[in-house]
C-alpha cells in the first residue's frame, strides 16, 4: 500500500515538474519575444537576398557565412531587448499582459537579466570575429535597445520613433552591407516605417491609462482622441500615397506590385476603424497591419522566387 502511494506521489511530482519546467520554458519564449524574432528573421533572409543582394548567386549566398553571422547576431540581440524591455516593464505588463505575465512568473527575474547578457556577450563575440565594424553596428544597436528600455519608452514621441527604427535597423545594415541604394529600397523603407509607426501608436491607444499610471507619456495620452486618430489617419493616408509611388514610378510587378495595389483597399479598411472609434476595431486594425506586414515578406519572397526562376 505504502510502495503504491509512493509510486502515485512520485508520478504525481513529475508531472507538476514537466509542467513547472515547459511553463518556464514557454515563459523564457515569450519574454525573449522569440516568435517576434523568429518571424524578423525570415523577413531578414528573404529581404537580404530578394532585395539587397542583386549580383550573388542562391549558391554563393548559401554559403556566405558572414551574412548568416550578422543575421545570427540580429536574432540574439533581437532576443536580448526583448528580454531587457520586459524587465523595465514588467510591472506594466501585470495590467497589460497579464497572461504573459503570469507564464514569466515561472521564472525569476535574475534568471532573465543572465540570458540577456549571455545573449548580449555571444552576440558582440560572434560579431567581433566577422569584422570590428560589425562589432561597432552591434555594440550601437544593443545600447539602443537598451537606452529605449531604460529611458526612451517613456519619452513622448521619441519612443514611437525609436522602436520602429530599432525594428528596423538590422535591415539598414544589410542595406549598407550590399550597398543597395536605390528609389526603390527608399520607398519600401518609408512604407515599412508608417506602418510599424501606426501599428505603435494604435497599440498606445489600448494601453493608455496604465502607460499614464507608470510615467510613459505616448501620443495617446498626450493629445486628445480626435488629435490622435487624426494622426494615425493621415499616416495612413501617406502609407498610400508611398504604396501608388512604388507601383507607378519604380518599375514594381508580379507578387509585389499585387501587394501594394491591394494595400490601398488594406489602408482605406484601416481608415474606416478608426475612424469609428472603438477598441474593438482598434484591435482589428492591429491585426490586419499586422498581417499585412506578414503578407509583404511572403510576396517578397513569391516575387523574388519568380524572378530567380
Amino acid at each position: 500500500m505504502n510502495s503504491e502511494k509512493e509510486n502515485f506521489q512520485e508520478k504525481n511530482y513529475t508531472k507538476k515538474s514537466f509542467i513547472y519546467r515547459f511553463s518556464q520554458f514557454v515563459g523564457f519564449l515569450l519574454g525573449a519575444r522569440f516568435f517576434v524574432a523568429a518571424i524578423l528573421t525570415l523577413a531578414l533572409y528573404v529581404s537580404t537576398f530578394f532585395l539587397f543582394n542583386q549580383d550573388e548567386s542562391f549558391r554563393k549566398f548559401v554559403f556566405d557565412f558572414k551574412v548568416h553571422g550578422i543575421i545570427f547576431c540580429t536574432v540574439l540581440t533581437i532576443l536580448a531587448g526583448g528580454i531587457i524591455n520586459q524587465f523595465y516593464d514588467f510591472e506594466k505588463d501585470h495590467l497589460v499582459k497579464p497572461f504573459r505575465t503570469r507564464i514569466q512568473s515561472f521564472i525569476k527575474q535574475k534568471y532573465f537579466l543572465y540570458a540577456y547578457l549571455v545573449l548580449s556577450i555571444i552576440s558582440l563575440g560572434v560579431a567581433w570575429m566577422i569584422s570590428h565594424n560589425v562589432f561597432i553596428f552591434f555594440i550601437v544597436y544593443q545600447f539602443f535597445m537598451w537606452f529605449y528600455s531604460h529611458k526612451l519608452s517613456r519619452i513622448l514621441i521619441l519612443n514611437n520613433l525609436t522602436f520602429v527604427s530599432l525594428t528596423l535597423y538590422p535591415f539598414f545594415g544589410m542595406m549598407v552591407y550590399y550597398q543597395t541604394f536605390s528609389k526603390k529600397v527608399l520607398l519600401m523603407a518609408v512604407f515599412l516605417f508608417l506602418i510599424l509607426l501606426c501599428i505603435d501608436i494604435v497599440k498606445d491607444t489600448l494601453t493608455k491609462r496604465v502607460d499614464e499610471t507608470f510615467g510613459y507619456t505616448t501620443i495617446p495620452n498626450y493629445f486628445k482622441p480626435t488629435i490622435v486618430n487624426r494622426i494615425i489617419v493621415s499616416l495612413l493616408i501617406i502609407t498610400m500615397v508611398v504604396s501608388m509611388k512604388l507601383i507607378i514610378r519604380t518599375g514594381i510587378a508580379g507578387f509585389m506590385a499585387y501587394y501594394f495595389a491591394a494595400g490601398l483597399f488594406v489602408f482605406i479598411t484601416c481608415i474606416y476603424l478608426i475612424i469609428n472609434n472603438t477598441r474593438r476595431n482598434k484591435f482589428f486594425t492591429i491585426t490586419i497591419l499586422r498581417f499585412w506586414v506578414f503578407a509583404g515578406i511572403i510576396a517578397m519572397l513569391l516575387s523574388g522566387l519568380e524572378g530567380k526562376l
